[in-house]
């Protein structure tokens, strides 16, 4: 069972709190207390799985899993916080690189003035950290994969398969004749990724945005978007944003860095034509680059679908990024 079927089993059909809003199917929950939403994410890190030692020094580890919180909320279009940090620890790992990890999780926290509450620590055989984050919305203003319209445009934040290159280096999948300048700055986008906490948070401004945040991959965030709003999302490859340190790579790898390798914590979303030159607008004050690369529609019949046009072919892209928990085949 992968992570999303195992997810559509678990998933209430119905909730009892009325203070609940919205619960499983965004990268958050929200419940109303009062003239706010409070928002609640919350993201679990196991060695061998989303790091290894020989990638990220400890306090990069807690940096990219408060990175991958934060990023979390900025696609709610929630101010950051609180947040509560829990971590099983083997035996053999020294205090100093706990205490390491922790002022990672702080160092970022820090940007966004967002404080610590509590937690809990275990003794265990895997290094594991859960961080959850408490942030808050006006209410009616979060946003959410549901709210796609038709006539929408589609654009992301940022350059797109920086993080997965970055990884490829670190751990030398494959010879790539890049200048030493390019590969740190790829290298850095995947140890200390940017959440697009202040971008997301201007947008308040616009009354309709459906976001996503790309964790998983621009594959798989556009067709939870098409889904959840129940619209069929087209894209081009050609408009699709990449850094220039990607073309010192070889071809077959950039469709898997664009579209599936995921972990940039850049942005996705659609939003009405008319007001993406407001968000053109907010991306510049926060000093983001923003980019258009497709478009929402309705189709009856592959309305949830997505469609890449690469080379004048369209084709369907899809929902195959990072997905925890992989069906395994019987042989």
């Amino acid at each position: 069972m992968d992570e999303f079927s195992f997810i559509d089993n678990i998933k209430p059909n119905t909730y009892r709190q009325n203070k609940l809003i919205k619960g499983i199917g965004d990268d958050a929950a929200i419940f109303r207390m009062g003239n706010e939403d409070t928002v609640i994410a919350v993201d679990t890190f196991v060695e061998g799985v989303h790091f290894t030692k020989e990638t990220l020094e400890p306090w990069q580890i807690g940096y990219r899993l408060m990175a991958a919180n934060l990023s979390d909320l900025a696609a709610m279009g929630a101010a950051p916080l609180f947040y509560l940090a829990s971590v099983v620890i083997p035996d053999e790992l020294p205090d100093a690189d706990v205490l390491q990890i922790f002022s990672g999780m702080k160092k970022l926290a820090d940007v966004y003035g967002v404080d610590l509450i509590g937690g809990d620590t275990t003794s265990g055989g895997l290094l594991t950290l859960s961080l959850t984050i408490i942030g808050s919305v006006p209410v009616g203003k979060a946003r959410l994969r549901s709210d796609a319209r038709p006539g929408d445009l589609v654009f992301v934040t940022g350059t797109l398969g920086d993080a997965g290159a970055g990884l490829d280096l670190l751990l030398n999948n494959i010879p790539v004749n890049c200048p030493e300048a390019e590969k740190r700055k790829l290298i850095k986008r995947h140890q200390l990724p940017t959440p697009r906490v202040e971008f997301a948070l201007k947008l308040r401004e616009i009354g309709r945005v459906a976001l996503n945040d790309i964790s998983d991959g621009l594959a798989n965030e556009l067709n939870e978007i098409a889904a959840s709003s129940n619209v069929l999302i087209e894209i081009d490859d050609a408009l699709v944003p990449v850094s220039k340190a990607l073309s010192h790579f070889p071809k077959e790898r950039l469709d898997y860095y664009k579209y599936f390798a995921g972990e940039d914590f850049e942005l996705v979303g659609t939003v009405a034509k008319s007001d993406f030159p407001k968000v053109e607008e907010i991306a510049a004050e926060a000093g983001v680059r923003v980019t258009e690369i497709g478009f929402v529609s309705y189709n009856k019949e592959r309305n949830g679908k997505v469609l890449l046009r690469k080379n004048g072919v369209l084709k369907t892209l899809r929902k195959k990024g990072y997905v925890h928990r992989k069906s395994r085949e019987k042989s």
